[in-house]
């Protein structure tokens, strides 16, 4: 599919292939692939920590991102909603955006965000550590990023404890259809197809397929 994205916008591409998006960015870097395809705030993460590379600010395609909750859920999506709506309007988007994709050096620490009062239960979130800096694994071995923060607000504003339950990609979307998750979110693309089997939030950030290339 990205394959197809990229020849859409750079017909007489040619395609060599890695086993992670950082392999593939280091092959830009050492002059072994002259740009890589991924999503953009994936490749801001890594240009952000590797001086020389950057992200060319015209994207191939735009996408935006979201959670997803089982379909007729509302009053979980309304919660996400409501949340990021609430970010936008008092900075601490902003401060969220800054903290997860700097300009230069490594994500920040995530903030300390937990209910109260955690007497409503527990708030399952099903994800994929592997989609830095929205979620990934850190020094310590703890899952955070933009979307385990965005995660922890909305726990807290039900009062309920996050738990968070790790998986491949490609199992998000079955495991929260089975009810073993209640919320799903890893840099999810809302697609028409996807929209069909989940209720997706509405999105908090815009991103899509952008290349990295040498300064």
């Amino acid at each position: 599919v990205a394959d197809k994205l990229v020849l859409s916008k750079i017909p007489d591409a040619r395609f060599q292939y890695f086993n992670s998006v950082l392999d593939a960015a280091m092959a830009v870097k050492t002059g072994k692939a002259d740009a890589a395809a991924y999503d953009e705030p994936i490749l801001r993460n890594i240009a952000g920590k590797n001086p020389g590379l950057v992200v060319l600010p015209t994207p191939l395609t735009v996408d935006e991102y979201g959670f997803a909750v089982r379909l007729g859920d509302v009053t979980l999506k309304e919660a996400i909603d409501g949340i990021v709506e609430e970010a936008r309007a008092d900075g601490s988007y902003q401060q969220m955006l800054d903290r997860w994709l700097p300009k230069q050096g490594s994500p920040g620490a995530m903030p300390n965000i937990s209910a109260e009062d955690s007497s409503a239960g527990v708030l399952l979130l099903g994800t994929a550590p592997v989609t830095e800096p929205f979620s990934f694994v850190d020094g310590t071995q703890a899952v955070v990023g933009f979307d385990i923060e965005l995660a922890r607000r909305v726990a807290a504003r039900l009062h309920k404890r996050l738990q968070i339950v790790q998986m491949d990609f490609g199992a998000l979307i079955p495991a929260l259809i089975s009810g073993k998750v209640d919320l799903i979110g890893a840099c999810i693309t809302i697609t028409e197809e996807r929209k069909k089997a989940v209720l997706f939030s509405a999105p908090y950030y815009t991103g899509g397929i952008s290349a990295l290339v040498r300064q």
